[in-house]
């Protein structure tokens, strides 16, 4: 479908936590959601809105430890707002084409080290999805629907030439009506009810500790968050091993080194540390992949990855952070890496290019990893990505660290709630969550939405009170 952008708007508001999100050197209280709405025309004139958010997280986009949180969030709009000028100022192409032209314009040139390489591809991936459901708009599809009729014009062979004769189409697998949680143990989460001290308890009508999420969602994976130090990261992976065996637990686990560990030695003398022991031992038995343990900047350098054969003896190492253009799997791949996340916030495009960068390959993966999505569009446009490529299970926290749609007016929660009913419930004192049942979300409703992941439509305008 040849289209044009014809405006791009966005709106900003806060969004609380509930409680405090520590990942690698920063505690999250609050962030900024972002929403993006555009309008598109196709070659006979008719028009469609399509929508897309994103929290303002601090301090992921870039490690800038001199930066405050209101700059990190200036930073991420101003990218967004200047790929909406890139947007607008293209001729009418495909959705692909029009992502490629805006990727190679504020993205492409920039040398590999500098250090604002994920927000300026924040930016481009904000308007990229919102143009995404605008087109499934205009053709009155879902978004899987849409893909498969290659109505975006995906065309791989432009980012990697060896995926140019790649029938993607053939491998797309069949789109999954639930979505396994993989859930996020934050570095600061309380793991049992005894140890949450009195005036640190919410009493919000949402489990709090990881003993009460167990028992309220059925969850049975988990990311793990490290990061505080060695010694401090072994004694808490020996703490989170003593918890699953006091609960009759063997869950399946992925870790976080959210970019703390200053080379791979490091990292295979925790993993070491924590085998020592029995239950040590037993507890990475079931340790599925490693993400991201060393810093962005240094990711590639190969003088930091003496020791990898110690760690893959444990589990394959992932890339997250650095993973900041189509290129750097490749060279992670070249290391010894086996996989890569998949996130919205990069992008649906390059997601898809890397799915086919792992179709060549048995040993190469995707993984779901969340930024904190919170509902509505970030969240439902994430899991229709994952179900899309076939993701086992995705990580979640923003059900967790963010009160259910809270952020939002109680009348678009509620709308929210009986469009997707089998995501969304209603607790007592009619905030309107999450749904898990059996450590699972339903989102056959999200997939059968008309547009990517929400079936809102015009009324996702009424997401804040001011757009523009």
């Amino acid at each position: 479908m040849q289209i044009a952008v014809t405006e791009v708007a966005f709106s900003r508001c806060k969004s609380p936590t509930r409680m405090p999100f520590r990942f690698g050197a920063v505690t999250l209280h609050e962030a900024e959601l972002l929403t993006c709405r555009v309008g598109v025309r196709d070659a006979n004139g008719r028009t469609a809105h399509g929508w897309s958010g994103d929290l303002l997280v601090p301090r992921w986009f870039r490690k800038d430890t001199d930066a405050t949180p209101t700059e990190d969030a200036q930073e991420l709009y101003a990218a967004a707002v200047a790929a909406a000028r890139c947007y607008g100022s293209q001729s009418m192409a495909s959705a692909f084409a029009l992502w490629r032209s805006v990727w190679r314009h504020r993205v492409e040139p920039v040398p590999s080290e500098q250090p604002d390489l994920l927000v300026r591809g924040f930016g481009v991936a904000i308007v990229e999805r919102a143009v995404l459901d605008a087109v499934c708009r205009l053709a009155g599809m879902p978004f899987a629907q849409a893909l498969r009729a290659d109505l975006f014009g995906f065309r791989p062979g432009e980012v990697h030439a060896d995926l140019t004769d790649w029938n993607w189409m053939r491998d797309l697998p069949p789109p999954s009506r639930h979505v396994t949680v993989r859930h996020t143990v934050g570095m600061l989460d309380v793991l049992r009810p005894r140890d949450l001290a009195p005036e640190d308890r919410l009493d919000d009508g949402l489990p709090q500790t990881l003993a009460d999420d167990i028992d309220e969602y059925g969850l049975s994976w988990f990311k793990i968050k490290i990061g505080a130090g060695p010694a401090r990261d072994r004694r808490r992976l020996l703490d989170l091993a003593a918890f699953f065996a006091e609960r009759d637990l063997a869950p399946g686990f992925s870790l976080d080194g959210n970019e703390q560990y200053e080379d791979i030695a490091q990292l295979a003398e925790l993993l070491e540390g924590v085998a020592a022991e029995t239950r040590g031992r037993e507890f990475l038995s079931r340790l599925a992949w490693i993400e991201q343990p060393l810093a962005r900047v240094v990711t590639f350098d190969r003088g930091r990855h003496r020791g990898l054969d110690r760690v893959v003896r444990f589990a394959p190492l992932i890339l997250d952070e650095a993973d900041a253009t189509p290129q750097s799997f490749r060279r992670a791949l070249e290391l010894g890496y086996r996989g890569v996340s998949v996130k919205n916030c990069k992008g649906v495009f390059r997601a898809l290019c890397n799915f086919g960068v792992c179709r060549r390959a048995e040993d190469r993966f995707q993984t779901g990893e969340d930024l904190t999505n919170v509902g509505v569009l970030p969240l439902q446009q994430d899991l229709v990505t994952a179900s899309a490529l076939g993701l086992p299970h995705v990580e979640r926290n923003g059900h967790h660290y963010f009160r259910g749609l809270d952020h939002l007016d109680s009348g678009v929660a509620a709308r929210a709630e009986r469009a997707h009913g089998d995501l969304y419930r209603t607790l007592a004192d009619g905030t309107v969550a999450v749904r898990i049942v059996g450590g699972r979300m339903a989102i056959g409703s999200l997939l059968d939405a008309v547009g990517y992941g929400t079936a809102l439509g015009e009324l996702a305008d009424d997401l804040h009170v001011v757009v523009g």
